[in-house]
């Protein structure tokens, strides 16, 4: 008996070793649909992504088991499925329930023969799924002053629970803004809420966990609406009522009872509304708060509400609501005051040492009536005063009636402003900085990428690129946040949709965006310049080169930084619509017809131009027939994905005309472009719109055009994204950095050394002698320039991904050092785990280092003439079994590894 037991202890000795080996890689970070925990998803066949843990280098999955589960119960097995994917693996189970959590999940098996544990559970819970499992009615106030630049409707209503809650979950959306209370206590800390869609062809609910806010026995519910970008004034044209008149509430509560039963809590003619303190509260003019008028205690169970009025019923439809996946307006970081600034006029500003998007939180003291207002600008001007003209109409500013009870705190609602500064009015003495804080508002996009350098100044520029990109992609991405505008110009969204898929996680936020494309997309294939659309300013549905070209490229490049194949399946069909709508503008293959912003606000030279040149003004039908070629490879780029064969050979053909088109119209037999700009230029090579052996004349061309500007680059808003690219491929990459690198008009640094925090909206919105550009157009938070990102982290930094495996299932590293600048540093939180690449030049060596994600390969230039000149970690490329030699291309040694941390040394 004893040795029976002494056999069992070394069985088990020999399993727990067993155990430990194969726990040697781990699985962690569980995403459903890209997000953490997901509540309230309407994706019929959600995807799972995750990633693997390992501190050994080339570790590949081979297989994988999903588990789904519901109430502790398997409702679908994967199996073992032998495969590589670990993101965006597609549910394959027996059709979801609607208001339904399931957990998940997963283990894997490696190429090293070891098998994970399963990893700890993930979950996701289901929306309502389809318009019949609403209950709820849209309900609006009908109070007076209910109006679109009026009052904000206040919404209550009572219930009670007899029994032990299990679960409770709202659905929540508005025409409107809304902002939720239950039992006093906010529901959720997103703001603006549902954002703004094509809100009659596509509206969005919002799903919260409110288990931990419901009491037993009574319990109330309070809603606040804003008019938000459904009804309240928009663009300089101040449209009002554009989606509708009256603000309204859809609000389902589901209730689960831990004995099974569940209750449903819905907007309908028994809840009351009244108004309350907001006087009014308008995305461009700012809130009016009379905290006199608020209703302590309002949305609490105990509040009479006895002389509040009845709601009314709102015929509205239920057919186009969908749940959100994209991240949610939430708030960041905050800044309290750099300086205190008493301008020439007497008033007492604040800097806050950041151009921003959001609000102001006050603390204040003061007698009943007394009223602080707070107005918003981006800069001063050359006197030291607020400047308000490139606010055009916009009032910007938040007025702050006191209540006169001691220390009250205010901040806005329904309203967000782009600022840097504020104006402070109505507080007698000086300010106490201490009162003031700032609050940064943005989509609630996880920051993925950073990137840095040994130039102070780029790395300035970088900071600014991140910070114009958070401002604007508020929802949808913007184009300023200070005016009477705040529109998603697609143009802008399209050329920067590289560059952002860097800085942070938008895959959600431009899925959600593209949707709109879809719906406002017109009937013949043109896309709106906006979106969401406004047809009341943009009536004709027509398209321009650049800007509709979003229907495109920014699925494209999303699908490119993703792998998110899905995204191009569900854009599909637009994309073919928009090209098609070129086909038939088009005469004899080239687009030659109809309206072009051609390279928008490139370099416009002035009396006594410092160049002795001309402007900058690229043909704009050139331009358009290279953004036609573009947008056709794409096609059939996305054609061969889909495996869509026909469409891939139509596409084929279509390109090969394009292009012969363009060769014919706009080269000259010897070769010279009608166009000598650098955007010229920089599309033509950068599309492939010329036979290789006509290239390296046209390089040329563009490096002599860069010289004759002294370095200077005078490019567009379609022209600036590919200039560095195209230098570099073509074996210019100091030219590339020259134009980096420029600290004087026009050039990327000029406005870093003018104090700028954001991107501009032109080169020169402030010029050297601090006067501004046309007020009429110059917004200081623009990111459209900031597209230079782009080049600094996947060429510079040489941090890249390979079309054939995206998403960085592939990793491609090839540096570009050069300009003087001694280092550079990227890294990237992929889907498959943190990527990075970082040189440094020291003692005339290079040093590279790269961290490879487990379940990725990588393919790595190192700078170099020959693999027996470099080393790995110390030792020689030939005595590493991890690491294999492909040979030399154009200075540099290529080789192939598969994950893990690697530090090369080689001359330099």
């Amino acid at each position: 008996m004893k040795k029976i037991h002494v056999f069992a202890a070394i069985i088990g000795a020999i399993s727990l070793f067993s155990y430990t080996g194969y726990s040697q890689v781990k699985v962690q970070e569980l995403r459903c649909e890209n997000l953490n925990n997901p509540v309230g998803l309407d994706v019929l066949q959600p995807r799972f992504s995750w990633q693997l843990a390992t501190t050994q280098r080339n570790v590949l999955q081979t297989a994988y088991e999903l588990k789904i589960s519901k109430n502790n119960t398997v409702v679908w097995n994967s199996g073992k499925v032998n495969s590589d994917s670990s993101v965006h693996v597609a549910y394959k189970g027996q059709a979801l329930e609607p208001d339904t959590r399931y957990s998940w999940q997963v283990r894997v098996w490696d190429n090293k023969g070891k098998t994970s544990g399963w990893s700890a559970p993930a979950y996701w819970q289901t929306g309502l799924l389809n318009a019949g499992n609403w209950k709820a009615q849209w309900i609006s106030s009908g109070l007076p002053g209910d109006s679109a630049g009026g009052v904000a409707p206040f919404f209550r209503k009572t219930f009670s629970t007899a029994k032990k809650v299990q679960s409770a979950t709202a659905y929540i959306t508005a025409h409107g803004l809304y902002e939720a209370q239950l039992n006093g206590k906010r529901v959720g800390d997103a703001f603006l809420p549902p954002g703004w869609t094509s809100y009659n062809k596509h509206l969005t609910y919002q799903t919260y966990d409110v288990t931990s806010l419901l009491q037993s026995g009574k319990n109330a519910i309070g809603v606040i609406l804003g008019s938000g970008w459904y009804r309240g004034p928009l663009t300089w044209s101040k449209l009002k009522n554009y989606y509708g008149k009256d603000a309204a509430l859809l609000f389902q509560l589901n209730i689960h009872y831990t004995d099974g039963t569940t209750e449903t809590v819905i907007s309908d003619n028994s809840w009351k509304a009244a108004t309350g303190g907001i006087v009014s509260s308008e995305i461009y003019d700012g809130e009016v708060f009379d905290a006199r008028l608020q209703k302590t205690g309002w949305a609490g169970a105990d509040f009479d509400d006895s002389q509040w009025a009845a709601v009314k019923i709102k015929d509205a439809p239920l057919s186009n609501l969908s749940a959100s996946y994209n991240e949610l307006i939430k708030k960041h970081e905050t800044f309290t005051p750099t300086k205190v600034i008493t301008t020439p006029k007497g008033d007492q500003v604040l800097d806050f040492g950041q151009n921003l998007v959001g609000w102001v939180q006050v603390k204040v003291k003061g007698k009943a009536g007394d009223t602080v207002k707070i107005a918003h600008v981006e800069v001063l001007d050359k006197k030291g005063e607020p400047y308000y003209e490139n606010l055009r109409s916009a009032r910007a500013e938040d007025m702050f009636i006191l209540k006169g009870d001691g220390t009250e705190v205010f901040e806005p609602h329904f309203t967000f402003h782009g600022f840097r500064y504020i104006r402070v009015k109505g507080i007698n003495g000086p300010l106490n900085p201490a009162d003031f804080t700032a609050v940064a508002l943005y989509s609630d996009m996880p920051l993925t990428g950073d990137f840095s350098c040994s130039d102070p100044l780029v790395n300035q520029l970088q900071h600014n690129i991140r910070w114009g990109q958070q401002g604007n992609f508020l929802d949808v991405p913007t184009d300023c946040p200070q005016r009477d505008e705040r529109l998603g110009w697609t143009g802008d969204a399209a050329m920067f949709s590289r560059t952002a898929t860097f800085n942070r996680q938008v895959n959600n936020f431009f899925a959600k965006w593209l949707k709109d494309v879809a719906f406002d997309q017109a009937s013949n294939g043109a896309v709106p310049f906006v979106i969401p659309n406004l047809t009341s300013v943009f009536p004709d549905p027509v398209g321009a080169t650049g800007w509709s070209d979003a229907a495109t490229i920014v699925p494209w490049n999303t699908y490119l930084a993703y792998g998110d194949a899905r995204l191009i399946e569900e854009q599909y069909p637009s994309m073919k619509a928009w090209v098609g709508y070129i086909e038939k503008a088009a005469k004899n293959d080239l687009w030659n017809t109809g309206f072009q912003f051609g390279d928008w606000l490139s370099y416009r030279a002035e009396e006594n131009d410092a160049f002795n040149a001309v402007s900058a003004i690229t043909d704009s039908r050139l331009v358009a027939q290279c953004f036609w070629a573009n947008s056709t490879q794409i096609m059939i780029n996305a054609a061969k994905l889909l495996g869509k064969t026909e469409d891939v050979n139509y596409y084929t053909e279509q390109l090969r005309r394009i292009k012969a088109a363009f060769l014919k119209e706009y080269v000259t037999p010897n070769g010279r472009l009608v166009s000598g700009t650098q955007t010229a230029y920089v599309l033509t090579l950068y599309f492939d719109m010329l036979p290789e052996a006509m290239r390296p004349r046209i390089v040329g061309e563009l490096v002599e055009n860069i010289k004759h500007y002294h370095n200077h680059l005078t490019t567009g808003f379609l022209g600036t994204p590919f200039l560095c690219h195209v230098l570099s491929r073509f074996g210019q990459t100091e030219v590339a950095y020259k134009l980096l690198l420029q600290k004087t008009y026009p050039s990327w640094l000029y406005p870093v050394k003018m104090g700028a925090t954001t991107i501009w909206e032109r080169w020169d919105s402030m010029k050297p002698d601090s006067t501004f550009q046309d007020p009429g157009m110059t917004s200081f938070n623009h990111y459209a320039y900031g597209a230079i990102g782009d080049w600094m982290y996947r060429t510079m930094a040489g941090l890249d991904t390979y079309d054939d495996a995206p998403g960085y299932k592939h990793i491609k590293v090839q540096p570009h050092p050069g300009g003087g600048i001694t280092s550079a540093n990227a890294s990237l939180k992929t889907y498959y785990g943190a990527a990075a690449a970082g040189w440094k030049i020291s003692d005339g060596k290079i040093l590279l280092n790269v961290e490879v994600p487990a379940n990725t390969t990588a393919t790595i230039y190192i700078p170099g003439s020959s693999a027996e000149n470099i080393q790995e970690g110390g030792q020689a490329l030939s005595s590493q079994k991890d690491i294999k030699v492909s040979g030399t291309e154009g200075g540099y040694v290529v080789v192939n590894v598969g994950s893990g941390k690697y530090a090369f040394t080689g001359a330099f």
